[in-house]
């Protein structure tokens, strides 16, 4: 039970219809979820209107209601909070209804397109061998420490946020390490949390479907910066051509890491097999298990912002080079004929053309690269061409396939990808629209020592059909097929 006066705390409120000294019971935006004594969010969604429930939750026994335009009818038993906008007031008053927990850890969040689950999870388990009590906030999974939480959405909204924070704290975590959205940042789901530091990964062509724009999509990473407090640090990579928009007009300290320019903590990678990583950070020379060009970046992004947060630069250099990588990232199986096959997220042009680039890096050139991959359904349509374009150019065969179709047909989705592909490789690619079939017959395809990568749900262990989510496992299949 909290007063209405102390949820206000740090709350811009345009007007108070009703006495300050009210006591809640509870808090929500989801009219389904209201009791005798809530307050009830107005939240204007892209779908529902808050607005239009507020008479039925009023019935349902909501003593408060937070909205941006006061009803026609007032009901002098209740408290009205207008504010500016629901969405970042339901954050500023969740943290104060969890006595603020992002205030009583260390909280790091990361932004950017790619690299976002590989970096949380790296600084997780560097941050656990270093002896902390330690939360992490990612796509694949939350984790208090030992403790796994499932993972429905990149953010949680901001009230399973701060109780998954204030968990945290009353397990003694000092830190937590989150994956920060571009839909988050729009949506005010990380409103009202103090954040120790902010990093910028790097950002391509994603989420147009959302943003409608490139300009937007940057404009939503920038302002998770330009939000940040005094106090906190503000990482980005030096090597992407947006990394330094990042840093104009935050307040936190600013701070650059890089392998192609002069940076505050420069990387340089010395080789990169297929099995590893010899890179120089600072100056000191280590070989880490994880593979590729893109994970040189992930890991000097862990150490920088090790480093920003005060810990020892040689010891998190000796776990770096002892830590694996993540689920579903670069994760690959070798079978008893030498065939690789290698599961990854890659669900961008940007990300795809990176995994592609590291696997032709690594080969011999007698081995044949068959790729997989699909486009999901009731996203960006506009980057379906594209990939198919990548992966027809940088592979020796291409079998297009179904991904999350949602409540899209596959075979339309297939079809834009298509469209893409040069005439000079289109002998090289086809479409199976069975993502089992597809896996099977790329197996069946591969000779003694080729590559098979399957592109694009990683570590997803689902396939989303008109809303639908059947049990779909591209490793498991890959096994199946190659072990």
């Amino acid at each position: 039970m909290k007063t209405l006066a102390s949820l206000l705390k740090n709350v811009s409120v345009k007007q108070l219809h009703g006495a300050a000294d009210t006591t809640v019971s509870g808090i929500t935006y989801d009219s389904r979820e209201v009791v005798a004594g809530s307050m009830f969010f107005a939240v204007k969604g892209t779908r529902v209107d808050g607005h239009n429930y507020i008479d039925q939750v009023i019935e349902k026994g909501a003593l408060a209601i937070v909205c941006e335009t006061l009803p026609e009818k007032i009901n002098g038993q209740v408290a009205y909070v207008v504010v500016a906008d629901s969405s970042f007031a339901l954050g500023a008053i969740a943290s104060n209804w969890f006595n603020n927990p992002s205030e009583k850890l260390q909280l790091v969040g990361i932004t950017g397109t790619n690299g976002k689950t590989t970096t949380v999870t790296l600084l997780f388990n560097l941050f656990r061998q270093l002896g902390y009590h330690t939360g992490l906030l990612s796509t694949i999974l939350n984790r208090i420490d030992d403790e796994i939480i499932p993972s429905t959405h990149t953010t949680p909204d901001a009230i399973q946020l701060n109780a998954l924070l204030d968990r945290m704290v009353q397990k003694g975590c000092s830190y937590c390490f989150m994956e920060v959205s571009s839909h988050a940042i729009v949506q005010n789901r990380v409103a009202g949390l103090h954040f120790a530091g902010g990093i910028f990964s790097n950002i391509t062509h994603d989420h147009l479907d959302f943003h409608k724009t490139f300009d937007e999509y940057l404009k939503a990473k920038k302002r998770f910066f330009d939000e940040l407090p005094t106090g906190a640090f503000a990482l980005t990579n030096l090597d992407d051509r947006n990394g330094m928009v990042m840093l104009q007009n935050t307040r936190a300290s600013k701070h650059t890491y890089s392998f192609q320019k002069v940076a505050d903590f420069k990387g340089r990678i010395i080789e990169a097999p297929l099995d590893g990583l010899h890179l120089e950070l600072d100056g000191n020379e280590i070989w880490c298990r994880l593979v590729g060009r893109f994970n040189g970046y992930n890991l000097m992004t862990v150490y920088a912002a090790s480093v920003l947060l005060k810990q020892n630069p040689i010891e998190v250099l000796t776990i770096l080079s002892n830590l694996q990588s993540v689920e579903g990232r670069f994760d690959y199986i070798k079978s008893p004929q030498g065939i690789i096959g290698i599961v990854d997220y890659a669900h961008t042009p940007d990300a795809l053309q990176n995994v592609l680039e590291t696997i032709n890096q690594l080969r011999t050139g007698n081995e044949m690269l068959i790729t997989v991959v699909g486009c999901g359904g009731d996203r960006d349509k506009t980057k379906r061409p594209v990939m198919a374009r990548i992966a027809a150019r940088m592979s020796d065969r291409v079998i297009l396939t179904s991904d999350n179709p949602r409540s899209e047909v596959p075979e339309q989705i297939i079809a834009e990808m298509l469209s893409g592909v040069e005439k000079e490789f289109a002998r090289n690619v086809q479409n199976i629209t069975d993502r089992h079939d597809a896996i099977r017959i790329a197996c069946a395809m591969a000779r003694d020592n080729d590559v098979i990568l399957v592109a694009g749900k990683g570590h997803e262990k689902y396939q989303d059909i008109n809303g639908v989510k059947h049990h779909f496992d591209d490793k498991e299949i890959l096994e199946k097929y190659l072990l």
